[in-house]
């Protein structure tokens, strides 16, 4: 295992990687591989375990009763999945995970993290806040999310969610990390009704967009 690695990532952050050889005996960690499209958790169970991308990615997938799937999320080496569920005994998963590509992930004991560790580990601790920090971001993302999906119309949206992107560089010029696909999936509309409404937008005055890169502009009435 890259213990170089695991330094880096959010959950170990600020843990050298000699302790986190002892603090993965502690959480009963363990490594398992997954063939692209094999379903890691599925909807519906109950897991104690977090996971860990070390290797390729996974997507956090609701499947409906019709066999429909919605992609809610891609989790890129160093980052974690189900780390909310295996916090609350029993509660069910209400979405799937599955591999998007030949993956590995290391699987850590939720319920042995949040206990006192009966070896002492001296880094349990930092362990514990770097966990509540991971979640509170995802928290964050998660609001900012539904904010931007609050507005019935697809231009309210694209203004909300823009707006922010403005405030977040201090620029009304930036650059998103979305490409038009991305950028339709995480605003729950239609990807050939958003480029419409930019087209639309354009024309309007309110903004030139050339792929990922944006000027949001001020129309010369709002100035008076």
């Amino acid at each position: 295992m890259n213990l170089t690695f695991l330094a880096q990532t959010p959950l170990f952050r600020g843990i050298a990687p000699q302790d986190i050889t002892a603090m993965l005996g502690c959480l009963h960690g363990r490594e398992q591989s997954f063939s692209k499209g094999q379903l890691i958790y599925g909807a519906g169970e109950c897991v104690t375990a977090m996971g860990m991308v070390l290797e390729g990615s996974v997507c956090i997938q609701r499947d409906d009763f019709w066999g429909n799937t919605s992609v809610l999320d891609s989790v890129q080496p160093g980052q974690m999945f189900a780390e909310t569920y295996t916090c609350i005994p029993h509660e069910p998963l209400m979405v799937s995970v599955v591999a998007e590509k030949p993956c590995t992930v290391l699987f850590l004991e939720t319920p042995h993290m949040l206990q006192v560790c009966s070896n002492g580990c001296g880094f349990h601790q930092r362990l514990v806040q770097n966990l509540l920090s991971i979640s509170a971001q995802k928290n964050l993302a998660l609001s900012r999310k539904i904010a931007f999906t609050t507005a019935k119309t697809i231009r309210g949206r694209l203004l909300t969610y823009l707006s922010a992107q403005a405030a977040e560089h201090k620029s009304p010029s930036f650059t998103i990390s979305f490409n038009r696909q991305q950028l339709a999936d995480y605003l729950n509309v239609e990807r050939s009704a958003l480029s419409n409404e930019l087209s639309k937008m354009q024309r309007d005055g309110l903004l030139t967009v050339e792929g990922r890169q944006f000027v949001l502009k001020v129309q010369e009435e709002n100035l008076l």
